[in-house]
């Protein structure tokens, strides 16, 4: 019944009944009675009464849906033309009229038969059976055309009734069929545009160049397509039109009838309606192209601003480590040339940034679609721009003070060994004449002048002078160079005392005492101590060459296969011991040597602002990882030398049971979820070491550990652990085959395994952005995963997006036990690095009102998931059969597991 009452009911047409029409009993000839009546005429036609009832009907139905519905409801005039046939030609034809005509009958016309005998018959027999024809209109017998003519003007009546109405039966059908075709072509063509702006209006725009201009191509390509078939379309209809009025066309006397004016309506009615279709569309089609190269302007605005952006980081990147502002005058001058070539090396990144920030507001000014992710993106790249002036300016100026103060130090240096030099190279024993005693006064006092140029006689003034760039070293370097002077000038006033008292030749001689450079007064610089910190003390685990003892092995007192089978599984244990050291080590030198360092105030100052209270994200619950495995290996062997030996002698009892094996991790299954916990973390520890990772802090941190590797290569030690305990249990069961044990050992790798898949599930799960509730409410992670997906909404949508769509949508699919989320997985690039997952919530289906469809024609990869009684349908197609049907035995659990509940 559904599949009856979802076809498609479609009028007749010609092309259904061709042959039928072709045979010519009946004709709608296109003529019309005074009223406006149409005619139906049934022409002589021997074998009338061996048509099908079929076929009779077929015709007489498709001949009365030609006229308009105005001319149908006059009523028909039926003219029955057996002037050479016999009185049971003539009621036969009345009898299957009246049993069989569809339409309105207004009058009924028969031209009897023409020999004497038939017509007394005839005349007889509409009396006799008039009542038995079943007709309610008058039935008129006429013994010629020229009676019929009485009734119908000839112009209305073809050549065979004596008429002058021009038919051509042939011409007729050819019309009939080409008209009829055309409409079928004005519907297809507006159903495929109507298909075709559908799927405009379903399309994502797409997120790079490439995918956008591939689909503006084919966008285009299949608008031109479309243009073609409706140019077609146009020029089809336009041929049918001038068919139609060829005979007015060819004689200026001719007329058309009104079927055939009829026609020529209908022709002009479907080209207005074909014209009305294309207006409607070119003007959808303007919008979504006119979108579609905004799109494509905005991935290319985008590219160029991902390639300017990561040019003006390095370029500020550059500029932010140029923070040194010299010691000297040479490197001063060296970071003013770099400086230099800084900003040179700009200019192109910088034009190229104003040009982008320009073209951004060209769109935005152009009335682009996406304003709101163009001008930040604009306002970004002004800002950066204008930074990095700023800070070239400042840098400039910095420089500039740094440079004139490392002159004036340098000078002054300069004058204090130029004074040192004078004082030595007075000669003692010149001096001690009043004349030579003179001179070097005359000397000294000279010198003394040029200290004025230097302007380092007050030491506050030189330091308001140059505040903004005095950094705890060149403060030191001015005041020893000022301590200097103070130096230098105290040794000139005492030799001037001498002097004087020389040139002044007392009576008691004084005998001065040249001061030697080396002799004058130095201070101490202060010495950096180096504080004493944990990692002075803490083991260097990782570069300690070690010498592991291998476990004694018993003599085999087996087959050999079974003697390699038990080395194997020694070897086995004996590398999980081995490893299991190592990695306490590596976990204690990390938590020791980086960890506790974080709170030791002597290097407080190392550490950068960003890092500041965020040891946990950085370390995640590492400790708690490390204490678990050193509670039960006991790394801190001197500490709790017992819980050792007792797991030792569990895993050298391992070598004949390697269920003992088993069971350390089956018992050990709760703890291990410690490891769930640290991956979900791991993330923002990354994003964490990729700010600060190059710090100053961790490079001492693992100078004194003598690390080669830096801590980002150990904190992914607890990652690889989880899996190195899967790799050896599987190698374990590999020797314990058809062994006591296996079943255990099977479980506790299927242990491991789960906790991976949790732990892999778990770091998927936490990406996930836009869900309002809570996850955790949702029940326990089952299954997630990636897939095509096709919606098909029955009813009650009526948004352009709840249609079925004409590609399918790349969905992240979360299975929980009481829900089931769809996302959209999102890729972004994290300041340069690997690529980072995200899902964006978009729908969620509760378990609880769900049901599946396990198979869907044509594609074995394909399930259904259905809500509320297939009022919305997710057609999911998985990347492989086996992936399918894992889904599909989970789902199929869930779902039991309610029924039961429910029971």
């Amino acid at each position: 019944t559904d599949e009856i009452m979802q076809q498609e009911i479609r009028p007749l047409v010609a092309v259904d009944i061709i042959e039928q029409l072709h045979r010519q009993f009946a004709i709608l000839s296109g003529g019309r009675g005074k009223d406006g009546a149409p005619i139906i005429t049934f022409p002589e036609f021997a074998g009338f009464s061996d048509i099908p009832d079929e076929d009779f009907l077929n015709v007489v139905t498709y001949l009365t849906s030609i006229p308009s519905l105005e001319a149908a409801s006059i009523g028909f005039i039926i003219i029955i033309d057996r002037r050479r046939d016999k009185w049971s030609a003539v009621k036969a034809s009345l009898t299957r009229i009246a049993g069989a005509f569809p339409g309105n009958l207004q009058l009924v016309f028969v031209l009897r038969p023409s020999r004497f005998i038939q017509r007394t018959i005839a005349d007889i027999g509409i009396k006799l059976y008039r009542d038995d024809f079943k007709m309610k209109v008058p039935i008129i017998m006429l013994n010629s055309v020229s009676d019929l003519h009485g009734y119908i003007d000839k112009s209305q009546l073809t050549r065979e009734l004596g008429g002058t109405l021009e038919y051509g039966h042939s011409q007729w059908i050819h019309h009939r069929t080409a008209i009829e075709n055309f409409a079928m072509t004005v519907k297809t063509t507006a159903q495929m545009l109507q298909t075709f702006g559908t799927d405009l209006a379903e399309t994502e725009l797409p997120n790079d160049v490439q995918c956008t201009e591939e689909l503006l191509s084919a966008h285009t390509d299949h608008h031109s397509k479309l243009k073609d078939e409706l140019k077609l379309a146009v020029k089809q209809g336009a041929t049918l039109l001038t068919c139609i009025r060829e005979p007015v066309t060819r004689s200026a006397n001719s007329k058309l009838s009104p079927d055939e004016l009829e026609n020529v309506a209908t022709v002009e009615r479907l080209l207005a309606q074909l014209d009305e279709t294309e207006k409607a569309f070119d003007q959808f089609w303007t919008k979504h192209h006119l979108k579609l190269e905004q799109c494509l302007q905005l991935r290319h605005f985008e590219h160029d601003f991902r390639e300017v952006k990561l040019a003006l980081d390095n370029l500020m990147e550059g500029q932010a480590g140029c923070a040194d502002i010299g010691d000297s005058v040479t490197r001063v001058e060296h970071l003013l040339r770099e400086q230099k070539q800084l900003e040179e090396k700009g200019q192109e990144p910088l034009e190229k940034a104003q040009s982008l920030a320009l073209h951004g507001e060209q769109l935005i000014q152009n009335n682009h679609y996406a304003v709101d992710s163009i001008r930040p993106k604009c306002v970004e790249l002004r800002r950066i721009c204008d930074d990095f002036t700023n800070e070239t300016k400042k840098k400039y100026d910095i420089l500039g003070k740094s440079l004139e103060l490392h002159k004036q130090l340098e000078k002054a240096s300069q004058w204090c060994e130029a004074g040192i030099y004078l004082l030595a190279s007075q000669a003692v024993d010149k001096c001690q004449s009043q004349e030579g005693a003179e001179t070097a006064l005359v000397e000294i006092e000279k010198f003394l002048v040029t200290a004025k140029e230097h302007q380092l006689s007050n030491p506050k003034e030189f330091y308001n002078q140059f505040d903004m760039i005095l950094t705890p070293e060149i403060k030191a370097n001015a005041q020893r160079i000022l301590q200097k002077l103070e130096d230098v000038q105290e040794m000139f006033d005492k030799r001037q005392v001498s002097l004087k008292k020389l040139a002044a030749k007392q009576t008691r001689p004084v005998q001065p005492v040249a001061p030697h450079p080396e002799s004058s007064p130095k201070r101490a610089s202060p010495k950096i101590t180096r504080p004493a910190g944990v990692a002075d003390t803490a083991i260097t685990f990782l570069s300690r060459k070690r010498n592991p003892k291998t476990l004694p092995l018993k003599k085999p007192t087996f087959s050999p296969r079974h003697c390699i089978s038990v080395y194997n599984r020694c070897h086995i244990i004996n590398e999980l011991i081995e490893t299991e050291r190592v990695y306490v080590e590596e976990l204690q030198s990390i938590i020791e040597g980086y960890a506790s360092e974080m709170d030791n105030p002597n290097l407080v100052h190392l550490i950068p602002s960003s890092l500041q209270n965020k040891k946990e994200i950085l370390f995640g619950n590492l400790p708690e990882i490390y204490e678990f495995h050193n509670r039960h290996v006991g790394a801190a062997v001197v500490l709790r030398p017992r819980v050792l030996l007792i797991f030792l002698k569990e895993i050298e009892n391992c070598i004949e049971n390697p269920e003992l094996l088993a069971r350390c991790f089956l018992k050990r299954k709760e703890d291990l979820q410690i490891y769930e916990k640290y991956c979900q973390n791991k993330p923002r520890s990354e994003a964490l070491w990729r700010q600060c990772g190059d710090s100053i802090f961790f490079q001492e941190c693992q100078r004194k550990l003598d690390h080669k590797l830096s801590l980002d290569a150990y904190l992914l030690k607890p990652v690889q652990r989880i899996t190195k305990y899967q790799l050896l249990l599987k190698e374990m069961l590999k020797c314990s085959k058809n062994s006591e044990g296996t079943a255990e050992l099977e479980e506790a790798l299927a242990t491991v395994l789960d906790i991976i898949k949790s732990v892999n599930d778990s770091m998927h799960q936490i990406a996930i952005t836009g869900y309002e509730g809570d996850v955790s409410e949702l029940g326990k992670l089952l299954m997630q995963g990636s897939f095509n997906v096709w919606t098909d909404h029955k009813k009650g949508h009526n948004k352009v997006k709840d249609l079925a769509r004409f590609k399918p949508m790349q969905r992240h699919l979360f299975l929980y036990t009481k829900m089931l989320l769809f996302c959209k997985k999102r890729e972004e690039n994290t300041d340069g690095h690997e690529k980072t997952a995200s899902y964006s919530f978009k729908n969620s289906l509760k378990m609880s009102t769900v049901g599946i469809t396990e198979n869907v024609k044509g594609d074995n990869k394909k399930f259904e998931i259905w809500y509320n009684g297939r009022e919305e349908v997710y057609i999911i197609q998985a990347s492989s059969v086996e992936l399918k049907n894992t889904w599909i035995s989970e789902i199929r659990k869930v779902l039991t597991g309610q029924l039961e509940a429910c029971r």
